[in-house]
């Protein structure tokens, strides 16, 4: 699924200005969700998209060291200013949404997108 389907699906907004000829063709095929970074770092990143309420500057690193696709807010929140700055020196697209995690979460797993799984090691709890 593209990026710039998962923001039709979400009715998310970006939360600042990308190229979005050249991030909205980015392939998402997964999807994590958590509003624990200590849950977030136990999932695998790569072409993975993340639901989140956290809006710090932890989460951009957090999504930057598992090399996320994207990072989507949930419940119409907006991420810190010092979180969008770190997200656009990094090139990490950052949307919201006014969906709760719960509708979310729901709307892409029937659109057909698949929950993401956790590093090999790490128990589920």
């Amino acid at each position: 699924m593209k990026l710039k389907d998962v923001c039709k699906i979400l009715e998310a907004e970006s939360v600042w200005k990308i190229d979005s000829s050249r991030s909205g063709s980015r392939e998402v095929t997964s999807c994590q969700a958590s509003d624990l970074i200590s849950d977030i770092l136990s999932f695998r990143g790569p072409d993975s998209l993340l639901l989140t309420g956290l809006t710090n500057v932890q989460v951009i690193r957090a999504a930057e060291l598992l090399d996320f696709v994207a990072i989507c807010f949930v419940r119409g929140k907006q991420p810190q200013p010092e979180a969008v700055k770190l997200a656009e020196d990094k090139g990490i697209p950052l949307l919201a949404t006014p969906l709760l995690m719960y509708e979310a979460c729901g709307r892409l797993y029937a659109a057909g997108l698949p929950a993401g799984t956790r590093k090999e090691g790490v128990p589920i709890a």
